[in-house]
């Protein structure tokens, strides 16, 4: 999954470009406007279709460095949910802000990521048929806004089922669009950790105590260790799911055990980095003044949206169960393949 290195930098110069001019929350329009320019809004999306025809691995490179920058802005919500929805059920894709969310029987959805900040909602549902896609307006949408605990817009919506004229998809579109967005809040909380680990030691070798740096007291030193090393089983987990997802085109049988792999070992990771990174960082860790909320509250948001860090741990429990005995190790090393 190698990207070019020029542009991860082109990337990382972008959003570090705009937080030093905004703060968090702010100037999202004119980064909008800028990252349209550069072709990064729609990067995934086909060439014919508008798009800049690029790759999961660009993408995923989009997302970190947006997250590890503190930048909150709903890259992966259009391109890689909405718009993706859209061409894969060869509709019209324009240059309208757009977000996705999956409708339940009444034709409600809570929580969904940036609906007040969007032009359009991509909405998915069932009925008798089977599952529907629609691009609606979000003028014609009931919303109720909200805010996860990171300040990011998670609204209620709900939409007239009946007067929707929906694009049929088979089964499989679904399964693919509940993978995708579940790994895209994985790679966004692994760098947002990755961010964590680097201002903890950062912190620590530079702030003295008693004379000497907060790195050299052994207490400290392991609260920094285990901010590492889950930070690492993390995004190891992660790439190891988003490889498969790759080399399958979202389709491999072990795909579903992978992404909740990746997003168990990611909810866990983060509740002892956020933690011990607080105590690493002390009393200014807390400020609004000092950044490190700007990641951490991203990490504890995100790890619990498109499923919770519980569910994703039934659903290993479930595999390991039919597994049993005998078919643990091959679930675990794939074997079976």
């Amino acid at each position: 999954m190698s990207v070019d290195t020029e542009l991860v930098e082109m990337m990382s110069a972008v959003f570090a470009a705009h937080r030093e001019k905004y703060a968090p929350g702010e100037g999202v329009a004119e980064l909008w406007d800028q990252l349209r320019e550069l072709g990064l809004v729609r990067l995934t999306g086909a060439e014919e279709c508008g798009g800049s025809g690029a790759g999961w691995a660009e993408a995923a490179e989009l997302l970190r460095a947006a997250a590890g920058h503190g930048v909150t802005i709903p890259l992966a919500e259009h391109d890689l949910l909405a718009c993706w929805l859209l061409e894969t059920a060869a509709l019209e894709v324009d240059d309208a802000r757009r977000t996705a969310c999956l409708l339940d029987a009444d034709g409600a959805a809570r929580g969904v990521p940036w609906v007040t900040d969007s032009e359009r909602v991509v909405v998915l549902w069932r009925d008798d048929a089977g599952y529907r896609v629609a691009d609606v307006d979000t003028a014609s949408l009931t919303v109720i806004p909200g805010h996860n605990r990171a300040g990011e817009p998670r609204d209620d919506i709900r939409a007239n089922l009946s007067a929707l004229i929906g694009t049929p998809l088979p089964d499989n579109v679904f399964e693919k669009f509940t993978r995708r967005a579940a790994l895209v809040r994985a790679i966004q909380v692994c760098a947002a950790l990755d961010r964590i680990l680097a201002m903890s030691v950062a912190h620590t070798t530079e702030r003295t105590q008693f004379g000497r740096p907060l790195a050299k007291f052994q207490a400290v030193q392991n609260l920094v260790a285990d901010i590492a090393a889950e930070s690492a089983l993390a995004r190891a987990a992660t790439d190891g799911a988003l490889a498969e997802a790759l080399r399958s085109d979202w389709s491999s049988s072990q795909l579903d055990f992978l992404v909740a792999v990746a997003r168990s070992c990611v909810g866990h990771a983060a509740s002892v980095v956020v933690r011990n990174a607080h105590q690493v960082h002390g009393a200014i860790g807390t400020t609004r003044e000092h950044r490190l909320h700007e990641f951490t509250m991203p990490a504890l948001s995100w790890r619990s949206e498109y499923g919770s860090v519980a569910q994703w741990d039934d659903k290993l429990t479930e595999y390991a169960a039919r597994a049993g005995a005998d078919g643990l190790w091959a679930l675990v090393t794939g074997a079976g393949e």
